[in-house]
């Protein structure tokens, strides 16, 4: 049988990282991994003789830092904008498939309803508006091939994440303050990986169209919500989280109020879409990562009454 070549690009981030290990385990698959340091998307030499001989690209290589774009926008917009503008271009001389991965930043954020895929974007901070160059990029030079996966909230065995950074907060404070007005999908990066893994065979068998993916799960909640099933699933008492204002917490970019992405393209093309939030969540603290830093949370004291 012929194993199809896939090339994940940010292979050292939180994400990619898991998207290695995916598709690693799957026995149809050769897998070629590169970090920041090995591929540089912003070279156009380097992306055309990195992509050369893959069938396909998984982009997880990014410019991450929210309030670091709002300082350099235009160095965000050369990775997240014009690099991801040279992958598309050596995905569509070569014939890759291209999943690229964005964000839910792409939305204003002020509603109160699921943004479908095909909702106007209208980003409010620079992170947001590099994001959208991007998804330009690969709906303009790869129209039948490519593929954007918008995801949202982040965390995992990998890197710094919002739920290893509480449970690590929790060793050092008695109580924390966490932001109670900002709804969103908090999404388990392995769980995104093996969706990633799902929509690339299925885009290889013809059976899911090119487009726009939400790589987010299902349900929502905001981040005090979050941190306070952190707790609970780990054992310790959610009542050490204090909701707040995010006037409490100013940061030099906005977040939008409303991040909350609809899965309606994932069931037209025949994929079941993620699992909620706070089931991913319960699989994702039995993780021996995250399960260690539960652990050592406890013993620090503030656990649940018994």
């Amino acid at each position: 049988m012929t194993t199809t070549s896939w090339l994940v690009t940010g292979a050292h981030g939180l994400l990619g990282l898991d998207v290695v290990a995916e598709l690693a385990a799957d026995p149809d698959a050769t897998v070629t991994g590169l970090s920041r340091d090995q591929l540089d998307i912003t070279d156009p030499p380097a992306v055309r003789a990195a992509v050369t001989g893959h069938r396909v690209v998984v982009n997880c290589a990014a410019w991450t830092d929210v309030d670091g774009a709002e300082r350099s926008e235009t160095a965000a917009t050369a990775v997240n904008g014009t690099g991801v503008r040279h992958l598309a271009r050596a995905c569509a001389d070569s014939g890759a498939l291209l999943l690229h991965i964005s964000t839910d930043y792409v939305f204003p954020g002020d509603v109160r309803r699921p943004y479908p895929e095909d909702a106007p974007t209208g980003p409010v901070n620079a992170y947001g508006r590099s994001k959208l160059a991007g998804e330009r990029a690969v709906v303009e030079l790869l129209p039948r091939t490519g593929y954007i996966v918008r995801t949202a909230w982040l965390y995992g065995a990998h890197g710094p994440n919002f739920v290893a950074t509480m449970l690590e907060l929790a060793v050092r404070h008695e109580t924390l303050d966490v932001v109670a007005d900002q709804h969103g999908q908090p999404t388990w990066s392995r769980a995104l990986a093996r969706q990633l893994g799902a929509l690339g065979r299925a885009a290889l068998a013809g059976r899911a169209p090119a487009g726009i993916y939400h790589g987010t799960a299902a349900g929502h909640t905001t981040w005090c919500g979050l941190a306070r099933e952190t707790f609970r699933l780990s054992g310790l008492d959610p009542q050490r989280i204090r909701p707040v204002g995010s006037e409490k917490f100013p940061r030099p970019a906005a977040r939008p109020a409303f991040g909350v992405l609809g899965h309606g393209n994932w069931l037209r093309a025949g994929l079941v879409p993620l699992p909620r939030w706070d089931d991913q969540l319960t699989a994702a603290l039995e993780t021996p990562a995250l399960a260690a830093l539960a652990a050592a949370a406890r013993t620090s004291g503030g656990c649940l009454p018994t």
